[in-house]
């Protein structure tokens, strides 16, 4: 473990606690903040329905966390990976994670990748904007 800060780690699991509550309960909100934990998906009652709030993990080494797309893969060259993930499932300082593959038109599928991580080993999440992942 990289990150034996439980604050930290707490932060972390504050946004990511979030992060998974609106996926379960995923709907519109008529206002737009730019913010990982603002209290809707999506941006304003044009947009699409939203489901994920698709994030990175950046590790304590500075690094973006990057995993095969493919369920048995361990190969993580050329596209067959992806940095971009969904919050599964949040327990203490653990978090499951849904490994998103980009497709074509610009947005995220979902794979059957999952993996777990503690969050002691996370220094930094970047949100990305909600979409909507079908399969989920």
């Amino acid at each position: 473990m990289c990150n034996n800060d439980n604050d930290s780690c707490k932060q972390i699991a504050e946004i990511l606690a979030i992060i998974s509550v609106l996926q379960q309960n995923a709907c519109n909100s008529d206002t737009c903040l730019d913010t990982c934990d603002r209290g809707f998906l999506g941006c304003g009652s044009n947009s699409l329905t939203c489901n994920t709030r698709p994030i990175m993990l950046y590790l304590c080494n500075g690094q973006s966390l990057s995993l095969p797309i493919e369920k048995d893969s361990t190969d993580c060259s050329g596209e067959g990976c992806s940095n971009v993930f969904r919050v599964e499932k949040l327990d203490g300082c653990c978090c499951t994670f849904r490994v998103l593959a980009p497709n074509t038109e610009g947005g995220y599928s979902a794979t059957n990748s999952f993996f777990t991580i503690n969050l002691h080993c996370v220094c930094c999440v970047r949100c990305l904007s909600d979409t909507y992942v079908e399969c989920i």
